[in-house]
């Protein structure tokens, strides 16, 4: 695991991304490339204003600051509620998913860049501690709290982590076109 949930900047204030060791054990590779995703989440949005985080790219609805809000649902919900079986954290709790069931994406289009940047920051220093408590206890063999909606019980840490890993490359793909569209900047 990261030796900080923050992450790390340059003199610039740039966020600096970590890659992941070429030779480590299991959970230590699959924590860094997390943390190396969760990075370049952070340096896709990094440096824009509010407008700048809410540009779409049509024909698509999508925008990075509805990206970042998406991304810490998703790890509240799969680190705090699917594996520690912990009540969802606000501002989740509070929303009526039936009545407005893209809520995140489209409130993440108006926020602050900041507020939805700290918030994010949160979210995941909140999974790593529940991270690093489920390590402890079973490694990655840990087993979530709650169950597949399918029936087939319950998912293992290292599943998790899996499943993360792939939510943020495949989402940051998308926050690469998005920030090309923004302001031309490109690279991972």
């Amino acid at each position: 695991m990261s030796e900080t949930a923050e992450p790390r900047h340059d003199q610039a204030g740039g966020v600096v991304r970590t890659d992941p060791p070429l030779r480590a054990d299991e959970a230590d590779t699959l924590l860094a490339f997390l943390d190396y995703h969760r990075d370049t989440l952070r340096m896709k949005v990094a440096g824009l204003d509010g407008e700048q985080v809410g540009r779409r790219l049509a024909p698509s609805t999508m925008t990075l600051g509805g990206l970042v809000k998406h991304l810490s649902l998703v790890e509240d919900n799969w680190f705090s509620v699917v594996l520690d079986g912990s009540p969802y954290a606000e501002p989740w709790a509070q929303v009526d998913w039936d009545a407005d069931p893209d809520w995140e994406w489209r409130t993440g289009a108006t926020d602050d860049p900041d507020a939805l940047i700290a918030e994010f920051d949160a979210t995941v220093a909140r999974s790593d501690t529940r991270i690093a408590a489920a390590l402890a206890r079973d490694g990655l063999a840990t087993l979530s709290v709650r169950t597949t909606r399918r029936g087939e019980g319950a998912f293992s840490l290292r599943w998790i982590l899996l499943h993360m890993i792939e939510e943020y490359a495949r989402h940051n793909g998308h926050a690469d076109l998005l920030r090309e569209s923004v302001d031309g900047q490109v690279g991972e």
